[in-house]
């Protein structure tokens, strides 16, 4: 070895020691309930109102709605989050997200699950993932992970591994798919099939298929029990706080309390009602005519789940996100409808114990360019893992290579 490549290598060494023990803040907060906005929530339309523009022929840029004040001063929000605003002293709109990828919805969608860019080498985990294989269930009985939505790759455990996926839920009506036991199947009839099981898979190596098998049902048969189903029986609520709810993003929001209060870790539920303005978020064209449907029914399901949550004492352990793509542009299509923007956009956080001051960062005049306090996905990342006590440069481990949880992402500090 020369002595230049000696230097620099040990000049690398020491500044990686030095990056090792950086100290970040770390938060007291046990859950977290992600609430996922596909398509694309317009930020100037929700959480970062500007001057008043108009959809309608002739199309003027700008905000589609009145704004209105809030509970933190000089903080506004959309005319159509009234309650969100009240409840503004709980919230932090983080004005400042920006990413630099095409914005392309799977593309965009994967980057906010994972923090980290689409790999053809690696398929790296989601947040959600990430957060079971650092702290686990809060109670041993349950799943780590759920999810109330449809499952794919950005949702998944990437290169954890299956035994930090999700349980995902697809319909609030059906249940759990392959969970609810038939009913002849009692207690003595579940025991004998358990060791009849037990008798043909005894033996096999512990790395094998059947091993993992094995593992899964194990779950499976743990999880279809009395004890975790019990969550998914919405009637045994109050039916006055299941009317406060309302609508179906209602009760995935009262199902995640539930799942919350038994000691599920991590849930992420979307909101998706399509049929409230034919596109969901994705705002093109008429979708915009109808947005303030799906803006109401955001506005009260977490409103409601926030109260619900402070009444049980669980707000402050249990950190609320409302997190999209990207955002939408303040000029209107042909159509009266927005296109895509990742260079300037909102995502929320609520409860989870931080110093919430209504809004983090600042826009220009029409929320197209960051002006103050930009924060990357990473970021944003690094600040869900810190406010649940996880050391956001902590390295996991893809086969040999180190890979940290959020790829260089800087909690924000002011909520800490």
């Amino acid at each position: 070895m020369d002595r230049r490549h000696f230097l620099s290598t040990s000049s690398l060494a020491t500044l990686g020691l030095k990056a090792s023990k950086v100290s970040h803040p770390k938060g007291k907060a046990e859950h977290c309930i992600m609430i996922w906005l596909g398509g694309g929530m317009s930020q100037i339309d929700t959480f970062d109102p500007k001057q008043k523009g108009s959809s309608k022929k002739p199309f003027v840029t700008g905000s589609d709605y009145n704004s209105i004040e809030t509970a933190v001063k000089d903080v506004h929000v959309c005319e159509h989050l009234p309650q969100l605003a009240r409840r503004m002293e709980q919230v932090s709109a983080v004005r400042s997200c920006h990413h630099h990828l095409i914005d392309e919805h799977a593309i965009a969608s994967n980057f906010v699950h994972t923090g980290r860019p689409t790999s053809g080498s690696t398929t790296y985990p989601s947040i959600g993932s990430i957060v079971a294989h650092q702290r686990g269930a809060a109670d041993p009985s349950v799943p780590a992970y759920m999810l109330i939505g449809f499952p794919n790759v950005s949702r998944g455990p990437g290169f954890l591994g299956p035994n930090y996926g999700n349980i995902y839920l697809t319909d609030m009506k059906t249940g759990l798919a392959g969970f609810t036991r038939p009913k002849h199947l009692n207690e003595d009839r579940i025991s004998s099939r358990k060791q009849l099981l037990a008798a043909l898979q005894k033996g096999s190596p512990a790395d094998s298929p059947l091993a993992d098998y094995r593992k899964a049902q194990t779950e499976a048969l743990r999880l279809a029990g009395p004890g975790f189903m019990k969550n998914f029986n919405l009637d045994s609520e109050p039916s006055d706080l299941r009317n406060k709810y309302q609508t179906e993003f209602g009760q995935r929001c009262l199902l995640a309390r539930r799942l919350i209060q038994d000691g599920v870790r991590f849930i992420e539920l979307s909101h998706n009602p399509g049929f409230l303005n034919g596109t969901g978020w994705d705002t093109h064209g008429k979708g915009q005519l109808k947005q303030h449907e799906l803006i109401r029914d955001l506005d009260n399901g977490v409103a409601t789940l926030m109260d619900d949550l402070k009444e049980k004492g669980l707000l402050d352990k249990t950190i609320i996100v409302i997190a999209t793509e990207f955002g939408r542009p303040p000029e209107f299509d042909g159509n009266g409808g927005r296109g895509h923007q990742g260079s300037a956009f909102s995502l929320v956080l609520a409860g989870g114990g931080l110093r919430h001051q209504g809004t983090i960062g600042r826009t220009d005049e029409l929320s197209k360019q960051i002006i103050e306090n930009p924060v990357t996905i990473p970021d944003f990342h690094a600040t869900i893992h810190a406010a649940l006590g996880i050391n956001p440069a902590h390295e996991l481990v893809d086969g040999s290579r180190p890979v940290p949880i959020t790829d260089r992402g800087t909690p924000i500090a002011s909520l800490f």
